[in-house]
């Protein structure tokens, strides 16, 4: 009997001795809280691994963001720099291109406009018009509004006033007189023709010429720089370049001595 009771009191003290959750009430939360714990930390990703990823996750964000910025405004503004990079680089050339294109889009506009429904484009006439604007236009454009930027370098309304009369006294009609000749002179048509077509449409179309250019002078000597005049120029002369190119493709002046004394 007592051999048994000691053996049962050896298993009590054992068991006391390891605080067997069990046995051991207010150990539980304690175990139990500390087994997640662990349970936690075998299932969590390391620090090193989060950083990497969250720096990742930034350094991607950031770049898509000024990748997304730098596309957008090298969109908006990627014509333009590459004009105005060009101008600056490459002045002649780049405003005699303008110019030809501009003479080639107004070409095929005045076409357009006078073109029966069985008829065709004249690509010959196109080309023509493309080598007036490359060849000459281009270039005296460039240096006329040079020119005038140097004789008054000032941009108040007087000096502005100078530089529209000057272009229309000047400039205007002496260009007018090279378009209309060099045009005929490509068409085939000799001295004598060429005076009587001027003596029929010069005086018309300058002053159809005085009724449109001024004001368009005017914005383009006051508020718009010298590098870009041409360019601006050669924007008003759109409209005006589909009436020049109309004129230039009338027919031949007569050179009867009726028709001269008219």
């Amino acid at each position: 009997m007592s051999a048994a009771f000691r053996r049962n009191a050896t298993i009590t003290r054992l068991l006391q001795s390891h605080h067997h959750p069990i046995t051991d009430p207010t150990r539980a939360p304690i175990l139990l809280r500390t087994q997640t714990q662990h349970s936690k930390a075998y299932f969590r990703v390391p620090d090193f691994i989060r950083r990497s990823t969250r720096e990742y996750e930034h350094s991607s964000s950031s770049l898509f963001s000024s990748r997304f910025s730098s596309s957008s405004s090298s969109s908006k503004i990627g014509l333009v720099g590459w004009y105005l990079g060009s101008i600056k680089s490459r002045p002649v050339l780049t405003k005699s291109i303008t110019s030809s294109l501009i003479y080639i889009a107004a070409d095929l506009s005045s076409q357009t406009i006078a073109l029966s429904s069985s008829g065709s484009y004249d690509f010959l006439r196109t080309l023509r018009m493309a080598g007036y604007g490359m060849v000459i236009l281009g270039p005296t454009l460039h240096f006329w509004f040079n020119f005038m930027s140097k004789l008054f370098p000032k941009r108040d309304l007087f000096s502005t006033l100078k530089k529209m009369v000057m272009g229309q006294a000047l400039y205007g009609p002496a260009m007018t007189v090279v378009f209309f000749s060099v045009n005929a002179f490509l068409q085939g048509e000799n001295i004598t023709e060429i005076v009587a077509r001027l003596k029929r449409d010069l005086l018309p179309t300058m002053i159809n010429g005085v009724m449109y250019w001024p004001i368009c002078d005017f914005i383009t000597f006051r508020f718009i720089p010298v590098q870009l005049q041409p360019l601006v120029s050669n924007s008003f002369s759109y409209l005006w370049t589909v009436y020049m190119t109309y004129m230039a493709s009338l027919e031949k002046a007569t050179t009867s001595p009726s028709r001269l004394t008219q």
